[in-house]
């Protein structure tokens, strides 16, 4: 699997928090739609085939950047002393 861009998978979550949250305060058929849409896109961003599943999923995927980002400090850290 390709691993999306940090960037571009935070997007997708807020777009996704943003519908959920949306729908949940006034359903209708925009926001209904709305959800589908964001649910969709996390879902093929991640490799899923649940909203549940995708969120988990993009859990773990931040945790990897989150990691790589330590790594390559680590890294700088060790070239530069």
């Amino acid at each position: 699997m390709i691993v999306p861009a940090e960037k571009e998978l935070r997007a997708v979550l807020a777009r996704f928090a943003q519908a959920r949250i949306e729908h949940d305060v006034c359903p209708t058929g925009r926001t209904s739609r709305d959800l589908e849409d964001s649910t969709y896109t996390l879902c093929v961003l991640t490799g899923a085939r649940t909203a549940e599943q995708a969120l988990l999923a993009a859990d773990a995927l931040l945790e990897q950047h989150n990691a790589s980002r330590v790594s390559l400090r680590q890294d700088d850290e060790t070239l530069a002393a």
